[in-house]
């Protein structure tokens, strides 16, 4: 082989720019972590500490290290440094000579050095400049703001200048109403030296041309870089394809494509509807006398499009996966934390494992964090999770001078290639939330942006914008991944140039995202009636549980308003919101801790009533992505695990919500209307079980039917008015128990309650845990002699039950079991938890 590689990995140090004293550094890594690592800060998600380090980002950074070189490496005929990222401003340097300028963080930056390279005592050296700086520097250049609202440039000490939108980096760095503001420098990728020899494969991308469970269609698309001519074969191979090109190449850079089918092909599936199967193809440059280069990419091959069709209703908003129309059923993905290399492969196979294990089959990669590293995107491809792409554009607007436009072209167009071979990638979307925020052509409409400019600017606002997403990024995806799907802004109606592009709540075209529940304070019923084609974002706040809360505050900060939950609380009127909601539904809680539970408790019933909503619409939606995923730090916020990866309420609530076979109950207008929804590809036949209970677990009254699931698809199987169902019994003291059972299994079951929880005479329940006989301490069973609401089982150990805020009936026990992730395990794993407590939301009640 004639390409080697040496990481240059080893012995960095840095310093602040205008002082002397040299520390150590860790690369990857970043400032931040190397001044916490060199406790010269205190931690930065403790307390209210965020304030006090906003010097960091204003000053200059060094990073430098001493090292040689390997003869392989120096001795090849070229010889390229290559850093995958750096963050963000940095002048490189090697052996006093200037390499060049880096400005964008995601892009990869490289150099020829082969003339610079010695064998021993090379120095390596980058000037990381102030990113805030920076941004002052070109925001007094152009003249005039622009529109960033989630950057929180008071807490950065530098008044209302946002400056975020000017450099191409991480814009939550720059704060949101879920994170904190730490604009961050560093090396943040790796760092290394590429040598090669004659020739060799840069690229290979696997073309899908057409894939059906017959015949796959497919075109190796190789790049080869040739230092001189070059006469020899490519061959490419993979399970069931073997192809070879005699070639005759000039010195430069070429394009090769062979053209190649697979019969009866493995296809790659979407979690719950089959196998994500994966293809590992392998490129190779050969003569008579040696191999070259050889280059492997994984895959998985299949079809998949967005459909967005005019129909009786609207038009269409949905992703046919071979063949197969899928409900989206997922959630919005932010960086795991706020230092990115902090976050190890570890810890992406735990979020990605947790989203399985939800029964999700999507992620949205938010357009305000990060092109994820790689072991992302391999792990939802492992997975079957489908992957909606943002480019990192949000919540602002851009400028658009030649500069900018090419260092986004270029970065979009490294992005889509990086990427591009992923199965799990849906589609492309250019920004969030932007065309309705400006909604150029509705002057009633947007968030109060292009009001505060002069007709003249308005319009260059708007053209830098149409620039961007309507022309360079489509002409990028067009050009390195043609016939993936590319949706300009989320959310978005549909590209017309006129009043109709911008998104609504209840448009019958695109995507929605829909805030009235939380921002407007609108009631959690009207998730029943604002439901558009596809549902992108939607939420509701819960705090984490204390065991969380307590790393990041002391006794005397366990109060709502107090200045450490409110610093960890960054969406204005979050903790307010949390409790206004909570004193419209819910029983006041008897003291703070339990107040975080009923939060989470609160946040789930929510979520889950916008789910099954959504549900319950199919196949008119067909996509339901609540906001968000996971947290970058410890904090109260709209996630459904926090930053330590524990399991909130709606997690788990999520996991039944999203179960591939549901019932679902709409009680609305004093009717019981009683739905199944089945993501199944084939009809299922079953029994429905209705009871009416009282709150000791007697049956009052019963039904059964004999059903048959249509698939894919949600029918109401059950319609009686309340008065039907309850007689003369009292709703606060009784609720259905529903259960749908196959042959084979119980498919689902539910509760349903006639009233709100504030109004049900909940009794106190005894609950009992027991352990399974057998099970090495890894499972239990639980009971009660009452109802018992949201019974929380919490656990010693760090780790996810099977089940867990569920209601308990009396008469039927639940049997759970502790799980952990252990590292490289595909599933979680079966665990001792240590000791177990185990509550209802009648302890957290005050009486």
């Amino acid at each position: 082989m004639v390409e080697v590689k040496q990481h240059v990995l080893n012995e960095w140090q840095f310093k602040a720019s205008n002082t002397l004293e040299w520390l150590p550094a860790k690369v990857p890594g970043c400032v931040h972590t190397d001044l916490l690592e060199n406790k010269k800060i205190p931690d930065p998600f403790y307390g209210k500490n965020e304030r006090d380090l906003q010097w960091i980002d204003k000053q200059d950074w060094e990073y430098e290290t001493t090292f040689a070189v390997s003869e392989d490496v120096l001795n090849r005929e070229h010889v390229h440094l290559v850093f995958e990222g750096l963050d963000t401003y940095a002048d490189v340097f090697l052996n006093g000579e200037k390499l060049f300028f880096a400005d964008n963080m995601f892009r990869t930056w490289k150099a020829d050095v082969k003339s610079l390279l010695r064998k021993e005592k090379n120095t390596l050296k980058v000037y990381f400049h102030s990113p805030i700086n920076k941004g002052l520097v070109k925001l007094a250049q152009q003249g005039y703001d622009l529109p960033a609202g989630n950057d929180v440039s008071e807490i950065g000490e530098i008044g209302d200048k946002r400056v975020s939108v000017f450099t191409r980096k991480a814009p939550y760095h720059f704060g949101w109403d879920w994170g904190p503001r730490f604009v961050t420098s560093g090396i943040w990728k790796d760092v290394y030296l590429e040598g090669w020899d004659h020739s060799r494969i840069t690229d290979l991308y696997i073309k899908q041309n057409e894939i059906n469970a017959s015949l796959a269609k497919v075109t190796a698309v190789i790049e080869i870089e040739c230092s001189a001519d070059f006469v020899g074969k490519v061959n490419v191979s993979t399970e069931g394809l073997s192809l070879e090109k005699e070639v005759s190449l000039d010195k430069g850079t070429h394009v090769i494509e062979l053209d190649g089918e697979i019969a009866q092909p493995k296809l790659w599936w979407s979690n719950g509807l089959g196998e994500p199967h994966l293809y590992d193809f392998t490129a190779s440059l050969s003569d008579k006398d040696q191999e070259y280069s050889s280059k492997t990419v994984k895959t998985g091959l299949r079809s998949l499009r967005l459909v967005t069709e005019k129909d009786k209703d609207g038009s269409s908003f949905y992703f046919e996966l071979n063949g197969v129309p899928v409900f989206a059923k997922g959630a919005n993905h932010i960086p795991n934390d706020s230092f990115l290399t902090s976050i190890d492969d570890e810890r992406y196979r735990y979020e990605i494992q947790s989203a399985a294990a939800s029964n999700m089959n999507m992620l949205r990669v938010w357009g305000g964090g990060i092109y994820e590293y790689d072991v992302f995107y391999e792990l939802c491809d492992a997975y079957g999770i489908l992957v909606w792409q943002d480019f990192m554009f949000a919540c602002s607007m851009y400028p658009g001078d030649q500069a900018f436009l090419e260092n986004v072209k270029i970065e979009a167009e490294e992005n889509i290639r990086r990427l591009r071979n992923h199965p799990s990638i849906a589609l492309w979307c250019g920004n969030n939330e932007m065309d309705t925020a400006w909604s150029h052509y509705d002057e009633n409409a947007g968030w109060g942006w292009k009001e505060q400019y002069e007709p003249e600017l308005r319009e260059k606002i708007w053209k830098d914008y149409e620039a961007v997403f309507h022309e360079i990024l489509p002409q990028a995806i067009e050009k390195h991944t043609p016939g993936t799907a590319y949706w300009p802004s989320s959310p978005m109606q549909a590209l017309t140039g006129d009043i109709h592009q911008h998104a609504t709540n209840d448009s019958p075209h695109g995507d929605i995202h829909y805030w009235g529940v939380w921002h407007n304070v609108e009631p959690f019923e009207n998730y029943n009636v604002k439901i558009g084609r596809f549902m992108s974002e939607y939420g509701f706040q819960s705090f984490p549980e204390e065991k969380t809360v307590r790393t990041y505050a002391e006794e005397e900060d366990m109060a709502l308003e107090s200045e450490v939950m409110l610093q960890h609380q960054r969406s204005g009127a979050g903790n307010r919101l949390i409790k206004e909601y909570m004193e419209q539904y819910f029983n006041e809680a008897k003291d703070f801790p339990s107040f975080l539970y009923m939060s989470q408790v609160q946040q789930a019933e929510a979520i889950k009533m916008a789910i099954e909503a959504h549900r319950r619409k199919m196949p008119f939606t067909m996509g339901s992505l609540y906001w968000q995923m996971n947290d970058c730090w410890p904090v109260a916020s709209w996630s459904s695990m926090d930053y330590y990866g524990r399991w909130k309420a709606l997690q788990y609530y999520a996991k039944r919500s999203f179960q591939d076979v549901i019932v679902s109950i709409d009680g609305r207008d004093h009717q019981v209307k009683i739905y199944t929804v089945s993501d199944k590809l084939d009809a299922i036949k079953g029994t429905l079980s209705i009871k009416l209970l009282n709150f000791k677990g007697d049956t009052l009254n019963e039904w059964h039917e004999e059903i048959t699931v249509a698939s894919n698809t949600s029918q109401v199987v059950w319609e009686k008015t309340e008065e039907q169902v309850l007689g003369n019994h009292s709703p606060q003291e009784t609720f259905l128990s529903i259960e749908l059972q196959s042959e084979d299994e119980m498919l689902d079951n539910k509760e349903h309650y006639f009233v709100p929880l504030k109004a049900l005479n909940l009794p106190t329940p005894t609950l009992s845990v027991t352990e399974v006989e057998g099970s090495q301490g890894t499972q239990f069973t639980i009971e009660t002699d009452v109802l018992a609401k949201q019974v929380w089982l919490s656990a010693e150990e760090d780790g996810v039950f099977t089940d867990n805020f569920f209601d308990l009936i009396p008469g039927k026990p639940i049997t759970i079991e502790f799980t952990k992730q252990v590292a490289g395990e595909r599933l979680f794993v079966a665990a001792k938890p240590g000791k177990v407590a185990v509550q209802s939301m009648k302890d957290f009640i005050k009486e």
